[in-house]
């Protein structure tokens, strides 16, 4: 069952507010109960009461005492907001919702009951079919009361659905279905007219004569909830349409608001369930393989992906929640991840948990990595950590894991590229996890690299450089001195200070891994810092 918590947050504003919050947003939602006029409701722990009827703050305080079980009161405004309404509601232990004064109670209804439907079948297919097919339908219906073709589009003039009978449009509206969103040079003219501005304040159907490249008149509906505009229908006309033909075409707008509100409602809970199912699947907190099947997962070898932002942290400051928001709408488009790959976001991190050929394969043939990977804003990079593979679905909380890891060094490490397996990486990270440690931070006042540190602060000198390139060649002097082009005499003499400034065998294996820990330990907390 659904929780009134998400229950709350996805009727929230503008269609309605919490002015009580509820006891128990835990609690699961019973049913939607409507409150009879003089009548006490029959109520359930966790049901939503609807006070429809319900008219004037002496009914209303009544309403609220007399559900003390129920998980919450709807009320239309300004009826919540009065003050013994609210008085009421907190004695009674039971929420108070408040709906905007122009919504009508149908679709509060309807949404309401959608988010129950949505929880007790599986999570809704919204690439296709679903409330999808609903709305060409209403489509369909749309232009039959018109007499015109029709487009239902979003607020952002992007096309949820159209009708038939398109071949009677014109160039601009085969453009925008094609395009699925209203050409930019159409808008723009649309724009210019004071079109966009009138739907966008209005409530009644706004006639369009045909511009000049020969674009048809439009009649537009604007198709709102209270004070939000949720998105239009257009229709292609001849020509003015008739005063009934008007009103009847916007009598539809109700029923395309209650679809939207639908659409809407299930994206939000089709994206927390994801979520929530995810989350029991990376961290292991619960029935794992009953939350892998309802995420779709298959039997098989999967690994888990972690995808991160870098960049100069200016800028991901200031655009830190934009740029999650679409690397998200990048990864579940057509060309990002395969189909049937979960997708969540916990933590400000973004998993998916993407199924494997084979947990052998040397590199994953995954071509959608390489689009996902693409460059997201001047000077922000996608990276992705990839865990290892996991043959069962319990195994998916140490991919999590080592995902985080591999993703976290990618950020802090610009050179070794846009994504890593676990496996590619494992030396890297072991030395990372020791260099980062408590116990190695505590003995790094009493290792040579201080000395070298302190020496070259001092005097300008690249005697920590040297050293850690020796290291790195294994003592090729050959190869030490390309690295940092500098002859081999230099080097030589380079190598002699180091030994006077911090005397130290190395040709001892163990001096020199942990002089490589400690350069390793210096160069994270250089990270951090």
């Amino acid at each position: 069952m659904v929780a009134l918590r998400r229950v709350v947050e996805s009727v929230g504003p503008p269609l309605a507010t919490v002015v009580v919050p509820p006891a128990g947003l835990d609690a699961p939602v019973g049913d939607v109960v409507i409150a009879e006029p003089d009548a006490r409701p029959e109520t359930h722990p966790g049901d939503l009461v609807l006070g429809v009827a319900v008219t004037g703050v002496p009914a209303a305080t009544r309403l609220v005492e007399q559900c003390p079980e129920a998980g919450a009161v709807v009320l239309k405004e300004p009826l919540a907001a009065e003050e013994a309404v609210r008085r009421a509601a907190r004695r009674s232990g039971v929420g108070l919702l408040s709906v905007a004064r122009h919504a009508a109670w149908t679709q509060v209804l309807w949404l309401l009951r959608s988010l129950l439907d949505l929880e007790a079948t599986s999570a809704p297919d919204l690439a296709g079919g679903g409330e999808f097919s609903d709305l060409f339908t209403l489509a369909d219906a749309i232009a039959a009361v018109v007499d015109a073709p029709v487009t239902i589009e979003d607020a952002g003039s992007r096309v949820l659905a159209y009708s038939s009978r398109q071949d009677r449009a014109d160039p601009a509206r085969v453009a925008t279905i094609v395009g699925r969103r209203v050409p930019d040079a159409t808008l723009a003219q649309f724009r210019r007219r004071g079109v966009l501005r009138e739907v966008g304040k209005g409530a009644e159907p706004v006639f369009v004569p045909g511009l000049e490249d020969g674009t048809l008149p439009r009649l537009i509906m604007p198709v709102r909830v209270g004070s939000e505009l949720l998105g239009s229908i257009w229709a292609v006309v001849p020509g003015p349409v008739s005063a009934e033909r008007a009103a009847a075409f916007a009598d539809t707008a109700a029923v395309v608001a209650l679809h939207l509100l639908r659409l809407r409602a299930g994206t939000d809970v089709e994206r927390r369930l994801m979520r929530d199912r995810a989350v029991t699947v990376l961290h292991g907190s619960g029935d794992v393989a009953s939350a892998a099947a309802r995420l779709g997962l298959r039997a098989g070898s999967h690994r888990v992906v972690a995808f991160g932002l870098r960049g100069s942290g200016a800028a991901l400051a200031e655009q830190d929640e934009a740029l999650r928001l679409a690397l998200w709408e990048r990864l579940r488009s057509a060309s990002g991840l395969p189909a049937r790959t979960p997708l969540a976001e916990v933590g400000g991190t973004v998993y998916a948990i993407v199924e494997c050929e084979r947990p052998s394969d040397v590199v994953p043939r995954w071509e959608w990595l390489s689009r996902a990977l693409a460059e997201l804003a001047p000077g922000v990079q996608v990276v992705a950590g990839i865990g290892g593979p996991a043959a069962e679905f319990a195994g998916l909380v140490r991919s999590r894991a080592q995902a985080d890891e591999v993703e976290a060094l990618l950020r802090s490490s610009p050179g070794l590229g846009r994504w890593a397996r676990y496996e590619e990486v494992w030396a890297r990270l072991v030395v990372r996890r020791v260099a980062t440690s408590e116990v190695l931070a505590a003995l790094l006042d009493a290792g040579p690299v201080r000395a070298l540190r302190e020496h070259d602060a001092v005097h300008g000198t690249q005697y920590v450089e040297t050293l850690a390139a020796w290291l790195a060649h294994a003592g090729d002097q050959s190869a030490v001195a390309r690295r940092l082009h500098v002859h081999r005499n230099t080097l030589r003499y380079r190598m002699r200070r180091i030994g006077e400034i911090a005397p130290m065998r190395l040709d001892d294996p163990d001096v020199r891994l942990a002089v490589q820990l400690e350069l390793a330990a210096f160069g994270a907390r250089s990270d951090r810092a």
